[in-house]
């Protein structure tokens, strides 16, 4: 097995890890403004993370799938802010 190496993060654990700290983060926690209607899932919609990540919602989505493996840095450091993890969450997604 070769060594992991930083972004090297595997795909279901990604997954996981993204997907709960989407839904334990709040819209108003991240500066949005809850839209009209009943929301179905606690916490960001994809689409919302996505969005204040800087990166596509489709991409997002294989990201949380696990269909996409190897983000590069500068996406995991997109995520962790908009998600606004401390230093401790932000070295262990990335």
């Amino acid at each position: 097995m070769a060594p992991e190496r930083p972004g090297d993060s595997t795909g279901p654990e990604l997954g996981r890890f993204l997907r709960a700290r989407r839904t334990q983060t709040s819209p108003d926690q991240v500066g949005l403004t809850p839209g009209a209607g009943l929301r179905r899932t606690p916490g960001l919609r994809r689409e919302e993370l996505a969005t204040l990540a800087g990166i596509s919602i489709d991409y997002y989505v294989r990201l949380e799938r696990g269909k996409e493996t190897r983000p590069s840095p500068s996406v995991l450091d997109a995520l962790a802010r908009a998600l606004r993890m401390d230093d401790r969450e932000h070295q262990h997604l990335r």
